[in-house]
């Protein structure tokens, strides 16, 4: 065989592309897209149009507005008072993701490695996860009178009753997502003379930054729209939030479709904003592990 002789080599296999269409997915997710963006079509239409538009209008409240105004909006806002009532939300909203940052994480962490390597500990997570099944109405009445007597049935109780309400979810998320955190790192920090608490707050925190997205967006959610927890406990008081406002709103103008769609989306606006910026960490928490057990 001659030098110019060359041993010809396989060329690899080319992938063929699946172009067939998956019909039956997709009439399934079309018609879901349909169930989010039609009510929300409804919602910002019926909120640009006047009263009277709606009602002559031969096609109601499903035509684009003739002339598209904001004084649905804005009549909206002085209704329900929609400065003070923004400033609560935000202020019981903000300090609830702040301690539940703070006191889930830490509790998550304590429980879940403690469980390897003592597996009585894990009574301590069963039971203090079971308090997810509890339903509030059992609840309620003690809560309204304790709150009373402890002189806390303001803002201030609504928050230590949210950071209670949701520890044992978030326990739960951050205990799994622990798994994900090898322990050799603690064990490295360790033998560098680093304490537990240094290496927490340097190592495991940080590296928790995707779950705390997840806990914060899920937190937010929750006490952003919870209406029965402040309508029960800060009765006596003149401070409301956004969702008490808009209770508030339905009633009296109940009737007034334009204005009370445009109220209930400038009360969605604030934590939409929230999610978008936080989208990709949530997305990111649950796809390394956010729910594992």
């Amino acid at each position: 065989m001659s030098g110019t002789d060359i041993t010809k080599t396989k060329k690899p296999a080319k992938i063929k592309k699946d172009n067939h269409i998956n019909i039956p997915l997709t009439i399934v997710l079309f018609i879901g897209c349909l169930t989010v963006i039609f009510p929300l079509y409804m919602t910002v239409i019926i909120a640009l149009k006047s009263p009277a538009e709606m009602t002559n209008d031969a096609m109601g409240a499903l035509s684009f507005p003739k002339t598209f105004s904001l004084d649905n909006f804005a009549e909206a806002m002085r209704v329900t008072n929609f400065g003070t009532s923004l400033l609560n939300s935000v202020i019981i909203t903000g300090a609830t993701i702040l301690l539940a940052l703070i006191i889930h994480s830490m509790a998550g962490y304590a429980i879940g490695r403690a469980m390897t390597r003592h597996k009585s500990f894990k009574f301590i997570y069963f039971y203090i996860v079971s308090g997810m099944f509890v339903p509030f109405a059992i609840l309620m009445m003690p809560l309204v009178k304790q709150t009373a007597i402890l002189g806390i049935d303001n803002m201030f109780g609504v928050i230590i009753l949210y950071v209670v309400f949701y520890m044992p979810m978030n326990i739960m998320l951050y205990s799994g997502y622990l798994k994900n955190i090898p322990l050799a790192m603690e064990e490295a920090a360790s033998i560098d003379g680093a304490s537990t608490w240094r290496t927490y707050w340097t190592i495991i925190f940080p590296m928790m930054k995707p779950m705390h997205a997840t806990v914060a967006v899920l937190t937010a959610l929750g006490t952003w729209n919870d209406v029965m927890t402040p309508l029960v406990i800060m009765s006596g008081s003149e401070n409301t939030t956004l969702p008490l406002a808009q209770l508030n709103f339905q009633t009296q103008f109940g009737t007034n479709y334009n204005l009370a769609f445009a109220s209930y989306l400038l009360a969605l606006i604030p934590i939409l904003i929230f999610y978008i910026f936080c989208q990709k960490q949530i997305i990111g928490g649950i796809a390394n592990g956010a729910v594992k057990g």
